[in-house]
């Protein structure tokens, strides 16, 4: 059941792509970096998978703490312990919606192989930035479907990337971790296994 939780997360190993011969791949990823989402992504994968079980069947959020416990051990997640454990801006914007049209537009045609603006009703096979739309959605989406389409989420991510947009991660990405433990409880864990935060916070957190 714990496999339904990191099955489909992504780990970067900066040091090693840092090193690439293609240029625009390390280019890409000194973009990622530049972002602020290298510690957050470039934190190793360790599963605990007993652990992991036991923290999301156990957690609450109180006051805008997650509080778990986990073999009797009371856990207790801050989102300033967040963002001190992976490095994560705190400064820019909360929210995607957030994100400068202009941006949005400037985006669509950086990321095109053909220099026209993609579509966000297309496919990612439009675009020359593949793996970075993977590893965008595979790592801080926890929402069900395909990842070959283009969703207005998933293309602000990158814009938020591309074009350098100051974005406060640690906000974010914690907003997202309180979802996955006030999830609704009709709704399988499996939608949720996108996110790559059920794992990573174990390593940083024992």
């Amino acid at each position: 059941m714990a496999s339904s939780f990191y099955s489909n997360s992504q780990h970067v190993d900066f040091e090693s792509v840092l090193s690439m011969d293609d240029q625009g791949m390390v280019s890409m990823f000194k973009a990622l970096m530049a972002s602020g989402l290298a510690g957050f992504m470039g934190c190793p994968a360790v599963i605990h998978e007993d652990a992991l079980v036991d923290f999301f069947e156990n957690a609450s959020v109180r006051e805008g703490v997650i509080i778990s416990t986990v073999a009797g051990q009371l856990v207790e997640i801050s989102e300033e312990w967040f963002a001190e454990s992976f490095e994560l801006p705190v400064d820019g914007l909360g929210d995607l919606s957030e994100i400068p049209k202009d941006a949005i537009f400037d985006a669509k045609s950086i990321v095109s192989l053909s220099g026209e603006p993609v579509s966000l009703s297309g496919r990612k096979n439009q675009m020359k930035f593949l793996l970075l739309c993977d590893i965008m959605a595979k790592a801080i989406s926890v929402k069900a479907g395909s990842f070959n389409a283009i969703t207005v989420e998933k293309f602000s991510l990158i814009t938020a990337v591309v074009c350098s947009v100051r974005m406060n991660w640690a906000k974010f990405l914690f907003r997202i971790l309180k979802k996955m433990v006030t999830r609704d409880p009709s709704k399988p864990r499996a939608s949720l296994s996108k996110s790559v935060f059920c794992w990573r916070i174990f390593p940083i957190w024992n």
